[in-house]
């Protein structure tokens, strides 16, 4: 199949793809009160809830006083903690999100690797990461290590599954028209399951950042070690009854998974601008 005649039917495709969208005129729409009131008078009774409750239990809950004060007091080790926690987010979850894809490409194209592998996943994935956590401190020692396949397992299986929907659901008529210019397998993929596959694979980071999280800190908890990071904080402050500590350390990994979904819907918009909607996550 010719380089030509294939860059011309990508764009044909594209284009039938492709709805028109006009910019509206007027307030953009993240200033329109409706937009943010909302979630700010959420937050606002929440605040006052949680003011209510450390006021009238103390031993329950901090104020939020208390919880500003310890990060301001104590900046370097938050910020010495946040970054072994974000630098176990990044390196285990790129690992699992690229092995996850990569394994769903191959299932894609031979159905007999899906019929093989994919019970071996599934019984991976319905085991517990706390159970495996210890387990994976014994045969690769007291490092990072262990924290790296712990955050990689918890995003690996819903980028399996949904990239493997993105790659299968592929429009036939645009397949049938590859067929009939007699595409190869890499070029029907490179130019028609790719593609068409993005809003799948973004629909499932949305569900694998915020669980790289999650691993991250849950190997903190289990994996014996090295004390650093967000989640080892936790541990600790709590066990000493520190609950500034704590809840300003758990404050501070929500606000890292809330960065990590900011930064893909930001590059989503970026990257899948031609999209007309979000995809349902599956896992």
């Amino acid at each position: 199949m010719s380089e030509l005649t294939m860059r011309d039917t990508t764009a044909t495709i594209a284009t039938a793809r492709l709805r028109a969208t006009k910019p509206r005129g007027g307030v953009p729409p993240w200033l329109r009160w409706g937009s943010w009131v909302p979630t700010l008078i959420t937050f606002v009774i929440a605040a006052l809830l949680w003011q209510v409750v450390a006021w009238t239990n103390p031993y329950v809950l901090p104020t939020l006083e208390a919880i500003g004060g310890s990060l301001v007091d104590d900046a370097g080790m938050y910020w010495s903690n946040f970054l072994v926690t974000l630098l176990e987010v990044v390196v285990g979850a790129s690992a699992g999100i690229l092995a996850g894809f990569l394994l769903a490409v191959v299932m894609a194209e031979f159905q007999i690797i899906e019929r093989a592998v994919m019970p071996l996943v599934i019984i991976v994935m319905v085991t517990p990461i706390v159970a495996i956590a210890p387990a994976l401190v014994v045969a690769f020692g007291f490092g990072m290590v262990p924290k790296f396949i712990v955050t990689g397992l918890v995003v690996f299986f819903p980028m399996l599954v949904n990239s493997l929907a993105g790659l299968r659901d592929v429009d036939h008529r645009a397949l049938d028209v590859f067929k009939t210019l007699h595409a190869s397998r890499w070029e029907i993929f490179r130019e028609l399951r790719f593609p068409g596959s993005m809003p799948y694979v973004f629909a499932g980071l949305r569900i694998a950042l915020p669980l790289a999280v999650v691993g991250a800190a849950v190997a903190e908890f289990v994996a014996a070690g090295q004390q650093a990071g967000l989640g080892s904080l936790v541990t600790t402050s709590a066990a000493q009854a520190n609950l500034p500590v704590t809840w300003a350390s758990i404050a501070l990994l929500c606000l890292l998974g809330v960065l990590l979904i900011i930064v893909l819907a930001l590059v989503r918009k970026r990257v899948l601008w031609w999209s007309d909607g979000e995809v349902t996550a599956k896992g």
